[in-house]
């Protein structure tokens, strides 16, 4: 019997009944691993030689998961799927990582990322490009692309990801599973590899939102060595779970999502929408109300350019340190400015060179006030309104993307013009730090779409008993790749 693609609770169930133990779920896991790897190329690394732990009365204890190569991992090659670190192997674990080895888990893959997670459409890491296990000639979303790609094909019930901009929820939308970015610092980021850290999430990418409740409540809690973090001993996500809601608000944001808006729409777009117009009535059905709501086109056409300036200035600071003195292999040269270049110059792809140049151009003295402090404004405005819309509404719902995952071919992580606040507006729960889940809402040319779940900060037992009460009103939850009827 396999287990890897059931949820949490049963497999912990098999577990502590003595039906499987933890032995046999990792040989599983593995195996399923290797099996995907030729046509998904999700991992970094799969851990042959990881070992069975005991089976405690923690849910998680004894069950394989993924880690997303940007966690730093104890004497495990940890990467960030970059060539600059294609050697490096940590001395510590992640913070995160720590708490789930206290409650059992046990890591087997280091999982394809976009490189050091600045990109959204796996295809720039060192190893090579990530395909969906959908449909193998489309994408992943990214940056946390091998993460969502294993979680779908039923490696494990979850894997770990980031999320700067979309990097968890997009991915999981693209792979028609579930992602979910807690209110910034619930989870500390000591030992995630940093991109723009006003910015970064840690989070979690499951086949469900029990699973993804369970496993938050797990990695969770104030850190010493993250500043962020803040106290969440008293919230008990998984115990709190409920589908009773009643009552509660929800909102749209009628530029996006209305398909007046978009007189050039393909085939795909008029069906995404029109499963999310369906998702709505789902939402009333379950007692909830929801409400278009106009937001200034100005205010939404900024986002991208919000985002790009800020955490491409973030990235150029936070990986000033990657010389190749301190981590990775040496450049050459004849002095270390020349050792330097020759090592930032051939470690890294193009896109992570743009952003570095980017980042760098905005930062300097004579452009600062013009984009960086404009930026910051802009993102300030962005928050102030969506604050205000959470005194009166208890989430925002919206559709993820345009449609289901792009080609591979041809992609230059570039998006069209009139969609490109549709791809972009999950960057909103970024921004200020809100508490933001996609759960799988359909099929739209027979491949996997989303929709997006996002409440006001700390408010996060809320979003997860809407995504959860809207997650029962479907029957997308636990689905493998290409073992549904679409």
């Amino acid at each position: 019997m396999e287990y890897m693609n059931k949820g949490i609770v049963e497999i912990h169930e098999a577990l502590k009944s003595g039906k499987v133990t933890s032995k046999e779920l990792i040989k599983e896991s593995l195996e399923k691993a290797h099996e995907i790897q030729e046509k998904t190329n999700a991992f970094v690394t799969i851990m042959d030689e990881a070992q069975e732990v005991e089976v405690t009365d923690s849910l998680l204890s004894g069950i394989p998961y993924g880690v997303k190569d940007n966690y730093s991992t104890k004497d495990i090659l940890t990467t960030g799927s970059s060539n600059t670190l294609k050697d490096y192997v940590p001395f510590f674990d992640a913070t995160a990582i720590e708490n789930l080895k206290k409650n059992g888990a046990v890591a087997v893959t280091k999982t394809v990322l976009d490189e050091f997670g600045m990109g959204g459409t796996g295809t720039t890491a060192h190893t090579g490009v990530v395909h969906n296990p959908w449909d193998y000639k489309r994408m992943c979303a990214g940056s946390s692309s091998g993460s969502a790609a294993s979680v779908a094909a039923g490696v494990y019930p979850y894997a770990l990801g980031s999320d700067t901009g979309d990097s968890i929820r997009k991915p999981a939308a693209y792979c028609g599973i579930v992602g979910y970015k807690p209110t910034y610092g619930m989870i500390s980021r000591y030992g995630l590899f940093p991109f723009a850290s006003s910015l970064d999430h840690c989070g979690v990418l499951t086949r469900s939102v029990k699973d993804a409740a369970i496993v938050t409540d797990a990695m969770k809690g104030i850190d010493p060595k993250d500043m962020t973090t803040w106290d969440s001993t008293n919230m008990h996500l998984y115990e709190n779970l409920s589908d009773s809601v009643k009552g509660k608000k929800l909102f749209y944001i009628k530029e996006v999502c209305d398909l007046e808006n978009y007189p050039n729409a393909n085939d795909e777009l008029k069906e995404h929408l029109k499963n999310f117009q369906e998702t709505l009535k789902k939402c009333e059905e379950l007692g909830m109300s929801v409400e278009a709501v106009s937001i200034d086109q100005k205010l939404l056409n900024a986002l991208p350019s919000v985002y790009v300036v800020i955490s491409c200035a973030e990235a150029t600071s936070n990986m000033s340190n990657l010389t190749g003195f301190i981590f990775g292999p040496r450049g050459e040269g004849n002095n270390y400015k020349e050792m330097m270049k020759d090592y930032r110059t051939k470690g890294f792809s193009p896109l992570i060179k743009r952003r570095f140049i980017i980042g760098s151009y905005v930062l300097q003295k004579e452009n600062q006030e013009k984009y960086f402090k404009n930026a910051q404004r802009v993102r300030r405005l962005i928050v102030n309104e969506m604050k205000n819309l959470f005194k009166k509404y208890d989430g925002l719902i919206m559709p993820v993307g345009s449609g289901p995952a792009k080609l591979l071919n041809g992609s230059n992580d570039m998006l069209k013009e009139d969609t490109t606040v549709l791809e972009e507006h999950l960057q909103i729960g970024n921004f200020g730090g809100f508490p933001s889940i996609t759960i799988p809402n359909g099929f739209v040319s027979n491949l996997p779409v989303g929709v997006n779940i996002t409440g006001n900060c700390y408010d996060d037992q809320n979003v997860l008993n809407i995504a959860y009460a809207l997650e029962g009103k479907m029957n997308y939850q636990g689905q493998i790749a290409c073992e549904v009827a679409k």
